[in-house]
């Protein structure tokens, strides 16, 4: 794992340097940097921080170059069936210096040209300066599991593994994309391609990209497909639930592949349970998990904090060594250091709990495997059979809809501090939600701030500049590829191509390069991905009414693996206590930064507007815990990036945390 950076005809040596220690933190092992000129003049420069996976020796240095230097690999990721390829190259006549999966993919960029993504399976992004033709050709996962960040303008272009390390271009100025800060508002984050930053984007999940004579071409070169609509699976679910435990088995084993200590992330779910489950299989020890938890008094009226108990028990069960991570952090000092890290503003307190077990991980463990990917593969959300209960609410009369459920629900108290906080914000999203079309009334249920709202928090001018916005508008055009698919498995692909890259894939992986640490995500196996994609019909994936079972074929595959309280356990976010937060540790730092005097001076929203959500929030009349952390992340990432003169690598000095170990 590492952060890169490539310049073509933009800036010199020297900005290129700035940039590749910007991102120290993901590459503390090894760094370097790289030039090279072509005939037609062009200037291009490859920097590179590495954190050492694989080969640990000095033959794994990047950049690196092909014997006959007409190539050079600026790379991120880790590619778990590099060793089957190196086989394949080497019976071409390719000779290796170093047991690096970096020296297969420069190889491989050799032999087959742009085409060579199609053969790799693993995460990464990388960028390869082909001298032959004076062309960069660089590119990104299929689901987008590492980031990559590019600006291009006038014949120039630059690319980096963070967003902030492209602040250090001479004429680039931080400045806000009112579009995106549209988007954001509306999800907590912004949708690939585009980020806050005015001419920052990301090159898309499964995307790759050529800039040759000064002119830049991106190109899709895979898609998760589905099935149409009434397409017969004729599988027997027993043996259907045979091939998604082996295929979490072959994922979960390629993962394991190190040469430097391995854990993995541990909570009373589902999918890291599966994934610990599997690896607990292959007998190799030590096998270390983690588990972060808060002290009781943070767990009040929250329903996404796990119950610590059930993965101790578990972990104990298969003899894992257990480390339960309770945490009471300094959140006020803590906040604005993420938010540095994280580049972009994204609203969700779970990168808190995901830095915290990240960082106390990082002294025994430097690789961790994780669920991501499991719920979005399988249909874990709520939100996933919400219209099942939407369709069925549409049966009762309007008269008695409109005229009965509906003002009784809605004016519900928020019962913070209850654990109904989460039944009854679930039950206002789908009551207002619930007379629209499925995909329609899905986007409405991912909404924190719906578009009458936002236009009460805005400013009159940034109110009239958004007038024409559509903050779904990405989420339409994945949807259009999707349209002959069923509703669920529509819901599915959204998921992946928006919520899952845009949000948890970036927090996990700006939260654990932060702490030096590598994150894989053995569900998302493209493999295995396209399997569930294609084989495994929505009923397998979500069924049941009244008390519907998420990710059914994913538990009957692990019935014999996991013990009952995992596989009954409902479901939990990676979150954090934001309520208590906002009540206790936050109190000051939301009234110094959402001052009506800073607001104003801000000029994005209307003061009252903003002290009316803190107030109502405060009062009990309404739950604006989530939008009152949008503001909060907001307001620390314009004084983070765009108050600032310059970027640089110093953070804010802050004590971070009181840890102690748990015993399981």
């Amino acid at each position: 794992m590492c952060g890169i950076a490539a310049l073509v005809n933009w800036g010199d040596r020297a900005v290129l340097r700035r940039m590749t220690d910007i991102q120290q933190h993901r590459g503390p092992d090894d760094s370097g940097c790289l030039e090279r000129s072509a005939a037609d003049g062009t200037w291009v420069g490859l920097g590179s921080r590495r954190l050492s996976i694989i080969d640990l020796s000095p033959a794994g240095h990047m950049p690196m170059v092909n014997d006959a230097a007409t190539l050079a690999i600026t790379y991120n990721g880790e590619i778990y069936n590099y060793r089957d390829l190196r086989r394949d190259l080497e019976a071409k006549g390719y000779r290796f210096r170093s047991d690096t999966d970096t020296e297969v993919v420069l190889h491989l960029y050799d032999a087959e040209g742009p085409g060579c993504v199609t053969r790799l399976n693993g995460m990464f992004a990388f960028a390869i300066w082909d001298q032959r033709n004076s062309s960069l050709f660089f590119a990104r996962d299929h689901f987008g599991v590492k980031p990559l960040y590019y600006a291009c303008r006038n014949g120039q272009l630059a690319l980096a593994s963070e967003a902030k390390a492209l602040l250090a271009l001479p004429g680039l100025q931080a400045e806000v994309d009112l579009e995106a800060l549209d988007q954001y508002l509306t999800m907590l984050w912004v949708p690939d391609p585009r980020t806050l930053f005015k001419g920052i984007v990301k090159l898309p999940a499964g995307h790759y990209a050529i800039f040759k004579d000064r002119t830049l071409r991106t190109v899709q070169y895979w898609d998760l497909t589905f099935p149409a609509t009434g397409t017969t699976y004729r599988t027997d679910e027993n043996e259907l639930a045979d091939r998604v435990r082996d295929h979490l088995r072959r994922s979960v084993r390629s993962q394991m592949i190190s040469d430097v200590p391995l854990g993995a992330f541990l909570s009373a779910g589902l999918d890291s349970s599966s994934i610990v489950a599997m690896m607990a299989e292959t007998g190799q020890r030590p096998l270390r998990t983690y588990t972060i938890t808060f002290p009781r008094k943070y767990r009040v009226g929250e329903t996404t904090l796990d119950d610590p108990d059930v993965p101790a028990a578990f972990a104990a069960e298969i003899g894992a060594e257990h480390r339960e991570i309770v945490v009471e952090p300094d959140v006020a000092g803590l906040l604005p250091r993420l938010v540095w890290h994280m580049d972009e503003p994204v609203a969700d307190p779970a990168i808190l709990a995901d830095y915290l077990v990240c960082r106390e991980a990082r002294a025994m463990s430097t690789v961790l495997l994780s669920g991501v990917g499991g719920d979005e593969l399988f249909a874990g959300y709520r939100k996933h059979y919400a219209h099942q209960w939407a369709q069925a609410y549409q049966r009762v009369p309007e008269v008695l809809r409109r005229g009965v459920v509906e003002p009784i629900v809605l004016a519900l108290p928020s019962f913070r501090g209850h654990r109904a906080k989460g039944v009854v914000r679930l039950a206002k999203k789908l009551t207002a939600s619930a007379s629209l079309p499925p995909i329609d009334a899905f986007l409405a249920n991912s909404t924190y701030l719906d578009r009458e709202q936002r236009q009460r928090l805005y400013s009159p001018a940034l109110a009239r500049d958004s007038e024409g916005f559509d903050p779904w508008s990405e989420h339409r055009r994945h949807l259009a590829q999707v349209a002959h698919a069923d509703v669920l498995h529509q819901m599915l692909y959204l998921d992946t191509k928006t919520f899952m890259v845009s949000l948890n894939l970036t927090y996990n992986d700006k939260m654990s390069m932060a702490s030096s640490v590598e994150v894989r995500v053995p569900f998302l196996d493209r493999e295995f991905a396209e399997f569930a994609a294609r084989e495994v019909p929505p009923g397998a994936k979500l069924r049941g009414f009244f008390r519907p079972v998420t990710k059914a074929i994913l538990r009957r595959a692990m019935a014999t693996m996991l013990p009952r309280e995992v596989l009954r356990q409902p479901k939990a976010g990676f979150a954090a206590p934001v309520d208590y937060w906002l009540a206790h540790d936050l109190r000051e730092m939301v009234d110094d930064l959402l001052s009506e005097r800073r607001v104003r001076m801000r000029g994005f929203f209307q003061p009252e507007a903003v002290r009316r959500l803190v107030d109502e929030h405060r009062r009990g009349r309404r739950d604006w815990s989530m939008q009152i952390w949008q503001c909060l992340t907001l307001e620390l990432w314009l004084q983070a990036f765009v108050d600032r003169p310059a970027v640089t690598s110093d953070l804010p000095s802050a004590p971070i945390c009181v840890t102690r170990p748990g015993q399981p």
